[in-house]
């Protein structure tokens, strides 16, 4: 029965819609890495980490310097990009697997929001109209959007290897085989997660040489556990006793952040990572498919810098993962489409998850999606003709408290301006991010007309999503500390 729904929903006006698009389309690869911070990679700044494939990749192509997560935390923001929503319409607004209102435990002035605890069937995803334009669909990697009914392979994707209902890579050896993951046969004892599963990328890749197709490889890197091949930890190891200056921590109230990159064990997950999108990449070229395809790179949210080891640095960005400021939802973008966007571009265009949809869709030929309705917008042209986009607001709503330390809250950028606004106290933070992109002066004491203008728009989007909030615990004792579920 679901497919028959499916083929009746998206043969009818999306078929339509190809019809009027007869051309060479490309084929599509994407990474989503997790947890990657924007200042991770050496052409965003990072001077620890080696990542010369994605170094190169952007020097192919664009690099977004405001390209954002739909949320702080994972599962929103994968679901997001699936769909071309905001994480409030597919009701999925914190990583699947959190505590929901009933079960909560810890002693905080709001009860979190509940959440969707699976992306609905009903959602049309990328693969699912990809699929029904020819192509063929292969998934790879971290999908924690859903467990059995609800995994990869129930939602468009023609092969699924080694997507879960888990948020990591927590079975058997975790990052090394056995992998213990029954979307995944085990390789030979010690091999390394990320290039198994790049190698099962261009495998793919080389058996559907000949007809339009879509990669899409999740990237369980760079999530905890921490946990790194010895060769590369040794010689960040190497590097670290090299430095005058290690494990440099500023304060994010409640917890300390970190602003130096200086971790050994995760420098050598992202350079590990940044070797398995080069694997997947010299594949296309090998094969001789990289002029028609287009390569989209990204995460799911910024970098962890207060908690879980606290492994890396998103300075001069405040705070990180699970936080509304800068470093939690400011992401690496990199688009590569040799011949159609221009080589070695940077673009200042702030961009959302749910705008890749709508990207791609136009990429293969559709600019308009009859009676289907994408937050997210088309920033192809914006790439093509390497120029600013025209200003529009962007959101996030997040009402959670997340593991990080982060709190209930929304924020929505315009321009150079973002308004924080936080549910535990209703408090309102201005910051200019053409002059302050840490984040430090907030400005909404004297820039009251703008507050009031920007709240205005802020909630009035929300209305718009259904947006759910948090509410005040009966059972909140200010006097005790708020402990973790």
């Amino acid at each position: 029965m679901r497919t028959a729904i499916f083929i009746f929903i998206l043969l009818g006006p999306f078929a339509d819609a190809l019809r009027a698009a007869e051309q060479a389309r490309p084929n599509i690869v994407a990474f989503l890495i997790d947890a990657l911070g924007q200042r991770d990679l050496g052409c965003y700044g990072s001077t620890f980490y080696d990542t010369p494939n994605l170094d190169r990749l952007a020097s192919q192509g664009t690099r977004l310097t405001r390209a954002y997560s739909a949320c702080p935390v994972c599962s929103p923001t994968r679901a997001s990009i699936l769909t071309g929503k905001y994480p409030q319409r597919t009701g999925i607004t914190d990583y699947i697997g959190a505590a929901q209102p009933e079960t909560w435990k810890r002693n905080t002035k709001h009860l979190p929001a509940s959440y969707a605890e699976h992306l609905s069937l009903a959602e049309i995803t990328l693969a699912e109209m990809l699929k029904s334009a020819g192509y063929a669909t292969f998934f790879a990697g971290k999908w924690h959007l859903g467990g059995d009914g609800f995994l990869p392979e129930d939602q468009g994707f023609d092969f699924n290897l080694g997507g879960l209902a888990k948020g990591g890579p927590y079975g058997g050896r975790k990052y090394f085989s056995p992998y213990d993951n029954p979307k995944l046969p085990d390789g030979r004892d010690g091999e390394h997660l990320p290039d198994r599963l790049a190698t099962e990328c261009a495998k793919f890749i080389e058996a559907h040489r000949d007809q339009p197709f879509l990669v899409y490889y999740p990237c369980y890197s760079v999530h905890t556990p921490l946990m790194a091949r010895p060769d590369l930890q040794k010689k960040y190891e190497a590097r670290r006793a090299a430095l005058s200056a290690t494990d440099q921590f500023g304060d994010e109230p409640p917890r300390k952040v970190r602003l130096t990159q200086d971790h050994a064990v995760y420098a050598a997950m992202v350079e590990a990572m940044d070797q398995a999108v080069g694997k997947v990449l010299a594949k296309l070229d090998e094969l001789q498919l990289a002029d028609n395809t287009l390569v989209i790179f990204t995460s799911d949210n910024g970098g962890l810098s207060t908690s879980e080891g606290f492994p890396t640095s998103n300075h001069p960005l405040r705070a990180g993962k699970g936080w509304l400021y800068e470093g939690g939802i400011r992401t690496a973008g990199i688009v590569r489409w040799p011949g159609v966007i221009p080589a070695g571009v940077t673009n200042d265009t702030p961009v959302i998850s749910p705008d890749y949809l709508p990207t791609v869709l136009e990429a293969i030929g559709i600019s308009q999606l009859p009676d289907h309705h994408f937050d997210g917008v088309s920033f192809l042209p914006i790439l093509k003709s390497a120029t600013t986009g025209a200003e529009r607001p962007l959101f996030w709503h997040y009402p959670h408290y997340g593991n990080q330390g982060g709190a209930p809250g929304a924020a929505v950028l315009l321009g150079e301006w973002k308004l924080l606004e936080w549910f535990d106290d209703s408090r309102v933070e201005l910051y200019n991010l053409n002059a302050d992109v840490s984040e430090t002066k907030n400005a909404a004491e004297s820039e009251s007309q703008r507050v009031s203008e920007m709240l205005h728009i802020l909630h009035t989007w929300q209305t718009d999503v259904g947006a759910k909030f948090s509410a005040p615990n009966p059972d909140y004792n200010p006097a005790k500390p708020s402990g973790r579920n």
